[in-house]
């Protein structure tokens, strides 16, 4: 039988396995100035003056190979010796990581070498204005350093040129017998050459920088979608102008809890992947409820979800919104029952409404909170309800009778606070035809807030 067929991977196409190895190259280069830990910003500043240094380093071939062809190896060993010295810098900064060392030691030969060039020419002109090369010096040292610690270098540019300038009289009078031709030439080089390696390290530095700032972006916005997801938007923007506590007192707000019923004795027996996941599902759906009806969502503890409205910024009908959103949470709950096949899953809803205190607690791990009786109340609703239920206060009733249909339960004996009249939220109230009464819409009687417990023949539930 014939061998199998190998199926190893196909190489890239030729052009852009090409390009990638001017990439990798110059991307191996930039790393060799920063320790592994290192930050990006010292990693741009180190590749940035390591891809000069090394683009500088192969335009000094030019110079080098002319002057031993017209016969003055002193002038051609000045910019060999940049080379040697930038190879050995690069294998030393290799092994030690020490950036510092090959920056200065970078500086200095920029500064210094083009000056010993032009003064073994001859001076300004015989040697094409050589010293142009200096200007690199003051310039890296801005883009590397910053505005304070590159005035030293301009410094030295500047008296580096005016000690050339007063010894170019005595330096041209031996000057280096070269065409006129070439001088011009190289004159034109030299401008060309300062122009394009200034410009290739600046446009390296710039674009890098400009690389790590959107990288910082949208890290930023990454840290700010946590800082949202965590707290309130007005109590993040507070948070970020100002320290200290942050409390704020609430006339009017209302709070909801809802408990999964029976799901600890469940979480016994199901599997933590499967527990887990059925969670995000249900506090998903909740999410997106308290979302649609403007709710700020305050916490999870456990199996039970809290959400409040009217808060951090106070507004009209939150107590309506709180309403529908108990609602809604109740249908999603029926729902996920039926159509994934858990007929145990429901829901105890409680909520109340009154003045409350929020803030935000905590230095690490912080949390955007509630307290106060009706943060209590809302909490009791919620535990001494019934499955598939929501339990609202006496108050809540009295505020929402007008819009949504509510059955009395009766007086419950709640923990903490005593015997008190609870109603049960069943749904909106159906508008009543134009003119009718409202009497004349069934037991919608029956159903308001204001009926007696013992009359509407609801039983007392007090121990």
């Amino acid at each position: 039988m014939g061998a199998a067929p190998s199926h190893r991977a196909l190489p890239e196409p030729g052009p852009r396995r090409a390009a990638a190895r001017p990439r990798a190259v110059v991307a191996a280069l930039t790393a060799l100035g920063s320790p592994p830990d290192g930050s990006g910003d010292e990693q741009v500043r180190s590749g940035t003056l390591i891809l000069a240094s090394v683009l500088i380093s192969l335009v000094s071939f030019v110079w080098v190979t002319t002057y031993l062809v017209y016969g003055y190896p002193l002038s051609a060993a000045i910019p060999a010796s940049y080379q040697v010295i930038t190879v050995l810098g690069l294998v030393v900064l290799a092994h030690n990581h020490r950036f510092e060392l090959f920056r200065r030691t970078q500086f200095v030969v920029f500064l210094v070498l083009p000056a010993l060039l032009q003064a073994s020419l001859g001076g300004f002109v015989a040697s094409s204005g050589m010293s142009l090369w200096s200007i690199f010096t003051p310039l890296a040292a801005l883009a590397l350093l910053g505005t304070r610690r590159s005035v030293p270098w301009l410094v030295v540019y500047f008296t580096l040129l005016v000690l050339l300038a007063v010894l170019d009289p005595w330096l041209s009078q031996h000057p280096a017998e070269l065409p006129a031709g070439f001088v011009t030439a190289f004159f034109v080089l030299n401008v060309v050459g300062v122009t394009l390696c200034t410009y290739v390290m600046l446009a390296y530095f710039v674009e890098q920088r400009a690389r790590a700032h959107r990288a910082l972006e949208a890290e930023q916005e990454r840290s700010e979608r946590l800082l949202l997801n965590v707290l309130p938007e007005p109590i993040a923007a507070r948070l970020k102008r100002e320290s200290g506590v942050i409390a704020e007192h609430y006339d009017s707000v209302s709070v909801l809890f809802a408990d999964l019923v029976g799901f600890t004795a469940r979480s016994l027996v199901m599997a933590p992947r499967d527990l887990v996941a059925l969670l995000d599902q249900i506090f998903s759906a909740f999410d997106r409820v308290a979302d649609a009806e403007g709710l700020e969502k305050i916490k999870t503890i456990g199996d039970a979800y809290m959400a409040a409205g009217g808060l951090p910024e106070p507004r009209p009908g939150h107590l309506e919104a709180a309403a529908r959103a108990a609602l809604a949470m109740r249908a999603e709950i029926a729902d996920l029952a039926q159509r994934e096949g858990h007929p145990w899953l429901a829901v105890r809803i409680g909520i109340d409404t009154g003045p409350a205190v929020a803030g935000v607690i905590g230095r690490r791990k912080f949390i955007y909170d509630l307290w106060g009786d009706t943060v209590n109340t809302a909490s009791r609703m919620e535990s001494h309800g019934l499955p598939g239920q929501i339990q609202v206060t006496e108050r809540v009733a009295a505020a929402l009778e007008d819009s949504f249909v509510l059955r009395p339960r009766g007086v419950v004996d709640v923990k903490g606070k005593g015997p008190m009249r609870t109603f049960l939220l069943t749904g909106p109230r159906m508008p009543l035809p134009a003119g009718a009464h409202r009497a004349a819409a069934g037991d919608v009687s029956a159903g308001s807030a204001s009926v007696d417990p013992a009359a509407a023949g609801v039983e007392d539930l007090r121990p």
